[in-house]
């Protein structure tokens, strides 16, 4: 039972990336994002797969651990993408 309420736990948390991911996209900007909470979020990601092997627990529920660690791990690409936008943006205004 614990194990199902872990991957409840975890499909609820995975739901917000993929759509704060989007909205980030479609901003097209990285003052709407921050990295250190991204980066945080990642650890705490890493540090629950550990435990999973360290334990030796290691089943579905670690699938959905890096699942989410991929969606999260998107919007930190996202982010160095909207901040090479803003960088162009910037130089553009610049140069004006």
């Amino acid at each position: 039972m614990a194990q199902i309420l872990e991957t409840v736990m975890l499909i609820c948390f995975g739901f917000s990336w993929p759509i704060n991911a989007y909205k980030n996209f479609k901003a097209g900007t990285a003052r709407t994002i921050s990295l250190p909470f991204n980066l945080l979020i990642i650890a705490g990601y890493l540090a629950g797969i550990a435990a999973k092997f360290c334990t030796g627990t290691v089943n579905y529920v670690t699938a959905v651990y890096f699942l989410n660690l991929a969606m999260v791990s998107l919007n930190v690409a996202v982010y160095f993408r909207n901040r090479r936008l803003d960088k162009a943006r910037a130089a553009k205004d610049a140069s004006r």
